[in-house]
C-alpha cells in the first residue's frame, strides 16, 4: 500500500542546482510526498555524487533513483545520467530510449510519465534552465489533473524554461523558491482532487517512450506526418498534434521541440558547409597541382586547370560568409 498521497516532480537545468538546494532545504522531513528530480546531466555526471551534495541542504533522503526501486514517502530521487527516469505506480524504470530535446534524462519523460501514473496526485515544479524541455510535461501534468508549480522567471538564475511554461501552460502557481516551499506544503497537506480520465494522447505517447520504439499506428494516434528528417536517424518526423509547444517525433524515438530541431537543422546544415568547403578546397588544390604538371607538356589542359582552380577560389571565398552566418544562428 502507498505510504504517500502525492509525487513531486521537480525539473531543473542550468541555475536549477541552487534553485533545488534551497527548496529542498525548507520541505518538511514528514511532508506528505515522494520527490523526483531531473537535472539535465552531461553522460560524465555522478548523480551519486550530487545526491550527497544535495543530503546536506535537506532532511530528506536524497538518493540515486534505480531500475524497479520502490517509491517511498520522504525520498528524493534524482535521474542518474545518461537514462530517462520513468514512474509507473509505486515503482520506477529506467530507460535508455532515444534522447528528448537532446537530452537523456529529459524532464518531458519523466513528468508525463508521473502524470499517466499518478493524475490528480502529481505536482509538478520547473525551476531555472535554458531553453523549454519540461514545457510539454507540464502541459501532460496539468491536462491530468495534476498541480503546475514554476519558479518566478525574475528571479530564476536562467529564465528560459520558467517563461516557456508560462507562455504554454495555466499554472497554478508561480512563486520564488523561498514562497515555493510553502505552497508545496499546503498543496501536499490537502487530500488529493478526484482523479480524471487521462488523455489518450499523452497515454499513447508515454507508453512509447516505455516501450522505446514508435509503431506507426501509435504515432497516427497523437500526430500527422511531415515532411521532415530526424536529424538523429534519417527517420520521418510526426508533428504531435494535442500539446502545448510545436513538438516532433520519430518512430525511432526521437523528440524535438520546434526550437531544438531548428538548432539541430542548423547545427547539420554547418557540418554540410563545412564539408563542401573541404570538398572544394581538396579540388582547388588538386587542380594546381594539375596545372603545374601540365605547365610545359599540355598548354591547353594547364589553362583548363588553372581556370577551374580560379572559378573554385570564387566559390570558396563566397561560402565562406555564408558558413559564417549559419555558424552564428
Amino acid at each position: 500500500m502507498e505510504r504517500f498521497n502525492y509525487i513531486i516532480v521537480i525539473g531543473a537545468s542550468a541555475g536549477g542546482i541552487n534553485a533545488a538546494i534551497e527548496l529542498l532545504s525548507k520541505l518538511n522531513k514528514n511532508i506528505n510526498a515522494a520527490v523526483f528530480i531531473t537535472f539535465h546531466l552531461s553522460k560524465k555526471s555522478n548523480a551519486k555524487i550530487l545526491a550527497r551534495a544535495l543530503q546536506k541542504h535537506t532532511q530528506l533522503k536524497c538518493i540515486e533513483a534505480t531500475d524497479k526501486l520502490k517509491i517511498q514517502k520522504g525520498c528524493v530521487y534524482l535521474a542518474p545520467a545518461d537514462s530517462h527516469l520513468f514512474i509507473k505506480k509505486g515503482t520506477m524504470l529506467l530507460t535508455k530510449g532515444p534522447t528528448e530535446n537532446r537530452w537523456r534524462p529529459s524532464i518531458d519523460v519523466l513528468f508525463r510519465s508521473e502524470a499517466v501514473a499518478y493524475g490528480t496526485k502529481t505536482v509538478g515544479i520547473i525551476l531555472s534552465g535554458l531553453m523549454n524541455d519540461g514545457t510539454s510535461g507540464m502541459h501532460a501534468i496539468k491536462k491530468s489533473g495534476g498541480t503546475c508549480i514554476v519558479q518566478d522567471p525574475n528571479e530564476a538564475e536562467f529564465n528560459d524554461m520558467p517563461s516557456s511554461v508560462l507562455d504554454h501552460v495555466k499554472v497554478d502557481y508561480t512563486a520564488s523558491v523561498n514562497d515555493m516551499a510553502y505552497v508545496l506544503e499546503d498543496v501536499v497537506s490537502k487530500k488529493p482532487k478526484k482523479q480524471i480520465v487521462i488523455p489518450p494522447e499523452i497515454m499513447t505517447e508515454t507508453a512509447i517512450t516505455e516501450k522505446m520504439a514508435g509503431e506507426i499506428n501509435d504515432l497516427k494516434k497523437i500526430g500527422s506526418h511531415t515532411n521532415y528528417i530526424c536529424p538523429d536517424c534519417g527517420g520521418g518526423l510526426w508533428h504531435i498534434k494535442k500539446d502545448a509547444i510545436n513538438r516532433y517525433r520519430c518512430h525511432t524515438g526521437h523528440v524535438y521541440n520546434e526550437t531544438v530541431l531548428l538548432e539541430k537543422q542548423s547545427e547539420a546544415l554547418e557540418e554540410s558547409l563545412w564539408t563542401v568547403l573541404r570538398i572544394m578546397e581538396e579540388r582547388r588544390n588538386l587542380l594546381n597541382e594539375a596545372a603545374k604538371h601540365n605547365e610545359k607538356k599540355d598548354k591547353t589542359l594547364f589553362e583548363q586547370y588553372t581556370k577551374d582552380a580560379k572559378d573554385i577560389k570564387g566559390y570558396i571565398e563566397r561560402l565562406k560568409p555564408m558558413l559564417a552566418k549559419v555558424s552564428d544562428r
